[in-house]
């Protein structure tokens, strides 16, 4: 609190506005001010550009401090999601692993295995170790020299040393052994969204899936009018209606499981540009393995480094897919929103859960509060898909620089879809209730039953009917009588919408 203080005192003194990057520096500069005066708060850390003053009580080093200094853009909101610093963990991991066996000093190996448990547990990720935010270099430099910088520290202070001497265990030397940031970071975002996929957005859509199912069932004996163009069409049942709902998430499962393939390609080994430059031979695949074996999901390594390295179309097709769910999920949520209406001046066919007070003004009021939080989510994943596409097409030569923004997008786009999907299960689908009279009367009263008799009097006859009938007020049978086309027994044997749910 103190360096910030100063900080402010400072500007005051200059009588000017400050940019936010000349602020964040003159914060670092009051903050080491500051920390001259409390040397135990602070330690010095090197990198090829020099010294800086870091907190002592955090193991990143200088090279993330510059990346703070250089790029305060947005706050702790904007950080680099969690899922990618755990994957970071996972594949750090994995490489010191593969490293002792190509001659790494076992010590040094094991210390780093050690330490990257600790950022896989998401421990240090709480404790605010990696403070960078997304808006930061195009190919996630800065958040994979973050990880190297976290995991030799904590790497160092497990074998006894001290913090920021980068002995026994140097962040480029070992924990980056064998690798780039431009090989590192797209295969931690092909982990995250793998893991996101399989163990979030599966199973939240698998929820949603059987509780629509369930109610597809418990529906399937209640005929109801259908609607075309948003206007009176014919028969169908409430639980045929769901069934639609029901094969739209089935697909959406589908989709999933057909874009992981690619996901779990990995272009570890691919170095700086793909060639492998600094790797030993077999390292990428014996990565891949281990990394498959840490997270019990198939990954491989990639079979062309030089389009995993160049292009994130994985991941634009990964954000297709969560697009067109999003789309199957604001239609559902709005059928739904839509059926359940009123309750006396609206459709209200279906009785949706009563959650929450919706007016400040109306009392009693209740609104479907749960599918507008779910189609505004889908509206959210449908824009995600948008960047992402932008992003994923300025793959330039060998490096695609907007790996942050794509994976950040991706697996944020997952994150609500997986929790939507959860919430509008528990707190809307779960509890609908068809309203039998309600549908009942709505149905009886449609014009468009008169379809039923095209295969006995004719379309032009039938028209004629339903035309009179809306024009006079009348019901279909009056109107049948009146103009003379049949009668009320052929009536009654004829228009029968039990009948008219499927072909003959």
């Amino acid at each position: 609190m103190a360096f910030r203080l100063v900080t402010q005192q400072v500007a005051r003194r200059r009588g000017g506005l400050l940019t936010a990057l000349q602020f964040a520096k003159l914060e670092h500069c009051a903050f080491s001010v500051s920390a001259s005066r409390m040397t135990e708060d602070v330690r010095i850390e090197t990198d090829t550009f020099g010294e800086l003053k870091v907190p002592a009580d955090r193991y990143y080093g200088a090279q993330t401090m510059r990346s703070v200094l250089n790029f305060p853009i947005g706050g702790p909101t904007e950080r680099m999601p969690e899922p990618i610093i755990k994957a970071m963990g996972v594949l750090k991991k994995a490489a010191a692993l593969v490293n002792k066996e190509y001659g790494l000093d076992g010590r040094v190996a094991d210390a780093i295995s050690q330490a990257a448990d600790d950022v896989i547990s998401g421990r240090l990720y709480q404790e605010n170790h990696f403070p960078l935010v997304i808006w930061q270099t195009g190919s996630g430099t800065q958040t994979n020299m973050n990880v190297n910088e976290v995991i030799s520290n904590r790497a160092i202070e497990l074998l006894g040393g001290k913090l920021g001497s980068k002995d026994p265990v140097h962040p480029n030397d070992h924990v980056n052994k064998s690798q780039s940031s431009n090989d590192t970071f797209p295969t931690a975002i092909h982990i995250a969204v793998a893991r996101e996929l399989v163990e979030n957005l599966k199973p939240g859509l698998k929820i949603l899936h059987d509780a629509l199912e369930a109610k597809a069932r418990e529906f399937k004996d209640i005929i109801k009018i259908g609607r075309t163009h948003t206007m009176d069409a014919v028969p169908l049942t409430l639980g045929q209606e769901f069934s639609g709902y029901v094969q739209q998430l089935t697909f959406a499962l589908d989709r999933i499981d057909a874009v992981l393939p690619r996901v779990y390609m990995l272009a570890l080994g691919g170095t700086a540009v793909g060639t492998g430059l600094n790797t030993r031979v077999g390292f990428a695949e014996k990565t891949a393995a281990k990394i498959a074996e840490l997270t019990k999901l198939p990954f491989v390594s990639a079979p062309n480094k030089f389009e995993a390295l160049a292009a994130r179309d994985a991941m634009v097709e990964v954000s297709g897919c969560l697009n067109t769910i999003a789309t199957s999920l604001m239609k559902i949520g709005n059928d739904i929103r839509f059926l359940g209406s009123g309750p006396r001046c609206g459709l209200g066919e279906l009785m949706l859960p009563e959650n929450e007070p919706g007016s400040s003004i109306m009392p009693g009021k209740v609104n479907p509060t749960q599918c507008e939080s779910l189609t505004m989510i889908c509206a959210q994943v449908m824009g995600n898909s948008v960047a992402v596409t932008v992003g994923g097409s300025n793959g330039h030569f060998e490096l695609n620089v907007f790996k942050p923004l794509i994976a950040s997008n991706v697996l944020r786009s997952i994150r609500l879809l997986a929790d939507g999907s959860r919430t509008f299960t528990a707190n809307c689908v779960n509890g609908i209730q068809a309203n039998r009279d309600r549908i009942a009367q709505i149905m009886n009263e449609s014009l468009m039953l008169v379809t039923a008799l095209n295969p006995h009097i004719g379309y032009d006859k039938a028209a004629k009917i339903a035309k009179t009938a809306h024009k006079e007020g009348t019901t279909l049978k009056a109107s049948a009588l009146k103009l003379g086309y049949l009668t009320e027994q052929q009536f009654a044997e004829w228009v029968r919408p039990e009948n008219m749910l499927g072909p003959k």
